[in-house]
């Protein structure tokens, strides 16, 4: 059974890259390759991978619409998955408390292994793009170990 030491493994195996997936509502899979990074949700504290998105992505109109998403980690044939609901952290979203919204980009920017010498710019160029941290909560984890 896959456990958060494999996803922390694993992750950090392949710089935390990995292949994001949702639901389209024709039942199809939308996915693309992010970097991502656990960390706790900031509402609730619970296990979760954490991602940025773009303002007016696909991604995001996708999860608004059903808020469920799978994350894969892999390093060569080794991979591990997290499955589960969502919550989204942005400037366009409604939270259930007011919470830091730059803060909160910068710190999955971090956990998925991110650093930067200007964080001021980065916040401007994530205001600007509308940016969106999306919480995958850890509901279910497979793996092929």
């Amino acid at each position: 059974m896959a456990d958060l030491d494999d996803v922390r493994r694993i992750a950090a195996a392949d710089d935390h890259l990995a292949v994001f997936a949702v639901a389209r509502k024709d039942g199809s899979v939308q996915a693309s390759v992010v970097s991502a990074g656990l960390i706790a949700d900031p509402v609730d504290g619970s296990s979760s991978v954490g991602v940025v998105a773009g303002g007016g992505t696909a991604k995001l109109a996708l999860l608004r619409a059903n808020p469920l998403a799978t994350i894969v980690f892999k390093r060569g044939f080794d991979w591990v998955a997290v499955t589960g609901s969502v919550r989204l952290v942005g400037p366009d979203e409604p939270v259930a408390m007011d919470l830091d919204v730059p803060a909160t980009i910068r710190s999955i920017f971090v956990a998925a292994g991110g650093t930067h010498d200007d964080w001021d710019g980065f916040d401007r160029v994530m205001a600007q793009e509308r940016r969106c941290a999306i919480f995958v909560h850890a509901d279910t984890m497979t793996s092929n170990r």
